[in-house]
């Protein structure tokens, strides 16, 4: 089988997953989302990634978000990415075959988390099963090496992996080496899709030559990165700095006040119309008091968040 080609290039909004306050899942509210997010120029959706929760459910209610998404984006025409891994090598086989059954655009895989891969061949032969699981559907390796402790280096593995997965296209690179990351752009004569995942380092990652990235502030901010990415292209770096700062304070002003997941629900229901909830145990609600402080930080970079009733 001969490789398959991936041309998505650009953003893409790794998406919240929406919770009712019993913790049960809030599929009703999926297509408004995705109709806010298309309404404001985001061409392309990540979903059950780390700010999708994806490892916080079930592989049933995983298959639920995503079938939602893949009928939400059938009336957006948005690029659908779904996260398989996380779990289980039988459950991601399962979720990936189920992912490649719906025609999603592409599938984005985390690696084994318990027994890890520690070379880039043993991340490979993971990857082989995904690929022949779903082997129509093009295939990125997920590195988020601060939550999963696999540390191979992506330019090391990209070299590595030849012909051995036809449909493997590329990696979103969540880490702040950006060295590493040019090395993993460069690798086999630029073969392969770079998503940056680090919404503090667009226009540094801009410079070095990256053109595609998975940033939650996305959800938050879309307008902003946009025309961050925009400036970029056109090479005015002295306006991408300013606009990389904006971008920066604000995600800072968020994230401060607990974890990833935990304080960008937060940005999300006081700066969208779209609630996607509280996040899920063994996540928790942050204080009224940090929501408190986020509002006021918010309001003084220029945003206008609503009150939030805790």
């Amino acid at each position: 089988m001969s490789r398959l080609s991936y041309t998505y290039r650009g953003l893409i909004v790794p998406v919240l997953t929406p919770f009712n306050n019993d913790g049960s899942l809030n599929l009703d509210i999926i297509p408004q989302y995705a109709t806010y997010l298309a309404k404001n120029g985001i061409k392309g959706i990540l979903v059950n990634g780390t700010s999708g929760e994806g490892m916080s459910m079930s592989v049933v209610e995983r298959k639920l978000i995503t079938e939602t998404w893949v009928k939400a984006v059938k009336e957006t025409k948005q690029h659908l990415m779904i996260q398989v891994g996380g779990a289980p090598l039988p459950d991601v086989i399962e979720l990936a075959k189920h992912a490649s059954s719906l025609s999603v655009d592409s599938i984005l895989c985390l690696p084994e988390l318990y027994f890890k891969p520690t070379t880039p061949k043993q991340l490979i032969e993971y990857l082989e099963i995904i690929g022949k699981a779903a082997p129509k559907t093009p295939l990125l390796y997920y590195h988020i090496p601060m939550l999963t402790n696999v540390n191979i280096h992506m330019g090391q593995f990209l070299e590595s992996v030849g012909d051995k997965i036809p449909s493997f296209v590329g990696i979103k690179f969540t880490s702040a080496n950006l060295e590493e990351g040019a090395q993993a752009l460069h690798a086999d004569n630029r073969k392969y899709t770079i998503f940056l995942g680090n919404d503090q380092l667009i226009n540094a990652a801009c410079a070095l030559g990256m053109n595609s990235f998975i940033v939650t502030s996305g959800n938050m901010f879309p307008e902003l990165i946009l025309n961050l990415l925009t400036v970029c292209k056109n090479g005015d770096m002295l306006k991408s700095k300013d606009m990389q700062e904006k971008l920066s304070s604000a995600v800072v002003a968020v994230i401060k006040h607990g974890n990833w997941v935990e304080t960008m629900k937060v940005a999300m229901t006081l700066l969208t119309d779209i609630d996607t909830g509280l996040p899920r145990a063994p996540l928790k609600p942050i204080s009224t008091e940090a929501v408190t402080i986020m509002i006021k930080d918010l309001t003084n970079l220029g945003y206008q968040p609503k009150v939030k009733h805790c």
